[in-house]
Protein backbone atom coordinates (compact mmCIF):
# COMPACT_ATOMS: atom_id res chain seq x y z
CA UNK A 1 0.00 0.00 0.00
CA UNK A 2 1.15 3.31 -1.19
CA UNK A 3 1.71 5.66 2.20
CA UNK A 4 3.46 9.15 0.64
CA UNK A 5 2.90 10.65 -2.48
CA UNK A 6 3.34 14.37 -3.98
CA UNK A 7 2.57 16.27 -7.16
CA UNK A 8 2.68 19.81 -7.76
CA UNK A 9 0.20 21.02 -5.33
CA UNK A 10 0.73 18.68 -2.23
CA UNK A 11 2.10 16.22 -0.25
CA UNK A 12 0.21 12.79 0.88
CA UNK A 13 0.91 10.74 3.80
CA UNK A 14 -1.48 7.66 5.23
CA UNK A 15 -0.57 7.39 9.09
CA UNK A 16 -2.76 5.37 11.42
CA UNK A 17 -6.12 5.79 9.60
CA UNK A 18 -5.88 9.47 8.99
CA UNK A 19 -5.23 10.67 5.61
CA UNK A 20 -2.54 14.30 5.92
CA UNK A 21 -2.39 16.54 3.15
CA UNK A 22 -0.21 18.62 3.22
CA UNK A 23 -0.80 21.86 0.40
CA UNK A 24 2.34 23.74 -1.01
CA UNK A 25 3.79 27.12 -0.68
CA UNK A 26 1.82 29.68 -2.58
CA UNK A 27 -0.14 27.06 -4.25
CA UNK A 28 -3.04 28.10 -6.33
CA UNK A 29 -5.68 25.81 -6.89
CA UNK A 30 -8.21 25.97 -10.00
CA UNK A 31 -10.28 23.02 -11.23
CA UNK A 32 -7.08 21.23 -13.14
CA UNK A 33 -5.29 21.50 -10.18
CA UNK A 34 -8.47 20.18 -7.95
CA UNK A 35 -8.93 17.22 -10.29
CA UNK A 36 -5.77 16.14 -10.34
CA UNK A 37 -5.63 16.44 -6.41
CA UNK A 38 -8.84 14.31 -6.18
CA UNK A 39 -7.28 11.82 -8.55
CA UNK A 40 -3.98 11.87 -6.50
CA UNK A 41 -5.92 11.30 -3.42
CA UNK A 42 -8.07 8.41 -4.17
CA UNK A 43 -4.71 7.02 -4.87
CA UNK A 44 -4.10 6.20 -1.73
CA UNK A 45 -7.27 5.51 -0.38
CA UNK A 46 -7.44 1.68 -1.84
CA UNK A 47 -11.49 2.36 -1.78
CA UNK A 48 -11.78 2.84 2.20
CA UNK A 49 -13.52 5.53 3.53
CA UNK A 50 -11.03 7.82 5.49
CA UNK A 51 -10.81 10.93 7.25
CA UNK A 52 -8.83 13.55 5.81
CA UNK A 53 -6.64 16.35 7.19
CA UNK A 54 -5.82 19.20 4.98
CA UNK A 55 -3.29 21.58 6.05
CA UNK A 56 -3.94 24.88 4.19
CA UNK A 57 -1.82 26.97 5.58
CA UNK A 58 0.39 27.96 2.36
CA UNK A 59 -2.41 27.88 -0.28
CA UNK A 60 -2.69 31.44 -2.10
CA UNK A 61 -5.99 31.12 -3.66
CA UNK A 62 -8.93 28.40 -4.60
CA UNK A 63 -11.38 29.56 -7.28
CA UNK A 64 -15.12 28.79 -7.67
CA UNK A 65 -15.34 25.73 -9.72
CA UNK A 66 -12.24 24.20 -8.29
CA UNK A 67 -14.23 24.66 -4.76
CA UNK A 68 -17.74 23.27 -6.27
CA UNK A 69 -15.39 19.78 -7.29
CA UNK A 70 -13.54 19.87 -4.39
CA UNK A 71 -16.60 19.57 -2.13
CA UNK A 72 -18.54 17.48 -4.19
CA UNK A 73 -15.86 15.30 -6.37
CA UNK A 74 -13.61 15.55 -3.53
CA UNK A 75 -15.71 14.16 -0.81
CA UNK A 76 -15.32 11.00 -2.92
CA UNK A 77 -14.34 7.96 0.07
CA UNK A 78 -13.90 10.57 2.86
CA UNK A 79 -15.72 10.57 6.30
CA UNK A 80 -14.10 13.80 7.68
CA UNK A 81 -12.20 16.87 6.69
CA UNK A 82 -10.17 18.68 9.37
CA UNK A 83 -8.18 21.77 7.73
CA UNK A 84 -5.41 23.57 9.99
CA UNK A 85 -5.68 27.09 9.16
CA UNK A 86 -3.93 30.19 10.13
CA UNK A 87 -5.07 33.18 10.54
CA UNK A 88 -6.11 35.52 8.71
CA UNK A 89 -5.68 34.23 4.72
CA UNK A 90 -6.16 30.44 5.33
CA UNK A 91 -8.92 31.01 8.09
CA UNK A 92 -10.74 32.46 5.68
CA UNK A 93 -10.34 30.52 2.55
CA UNK A 94 -12.17 27.55 4.87
CA UNK A 95 -15.01 29.60 6.43
CA UNK A 96 -15.71 30.58 2.91
CA UNK A 97 -15.32 27.03 1.31
CA UNK A 98 -17.62 25.38 4.20
CA UNK A 99 -20.24 27.83 4.16
CA UNK A 100 -20.69 28.70 0.45
CA UNK A 101 -19.77 24.79 -0.53
CA UNK A 102 -21.59 23.03 1.56
CA UNK A 103 -19.37 19.48 1.57
CA UNK A 104 -21.37 16.87 1.85
CA UNK A 105 -18.83 14.96 4.84
CA UNK A 106 -18.55 16.62 8.40
CA UNK A 107 -15.70 19.55 7.99
CA UNK A 108 -14.19 21.80 9.97
CA UNK A 109 -11.13 24.19 10.53
CA UNK A 110 -8.70 24.33 13.29
CA UNK A 111 -5.96 26.23 14.10
CA UNK A 112 -4.34 24.00 16.69
CA UNK A 113 -3.51 20.37 15.32
CA UNK A 114 -4.51 18.36 18.76
CA UNK A 115 -7.95 19.45 18.32
CA UNK A 116 -8.54 18.60 14.73
CA UNK A 117 -7.06 15.15 14.96
CA UNK A 118 -9.33 14.81 18.10
CA UNK A 119 -12.03 15.87 15.42
CA UNK A 120 -11.05 13.00 12.75
CA UNK A 121 -10.40 10.45 15.29
CA UNK A 122 -14.15 10.07 16.05
CA UNK A 123 -14.37 9.51 12.77
CA UNK A 124 -12.06 6.57 12.76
Amino acid sequence: MLTYFRNDYAEYSLDEGILYITYLKDVSIDLNAAIQIVKDRLSLHESQFLPVLCDIRDVKEVNKSARAYLAIEGSTLIKAVAFIVEPPVSEMLSEFYIQTSNPPVPTKAFIDMEEALAFLNSFK
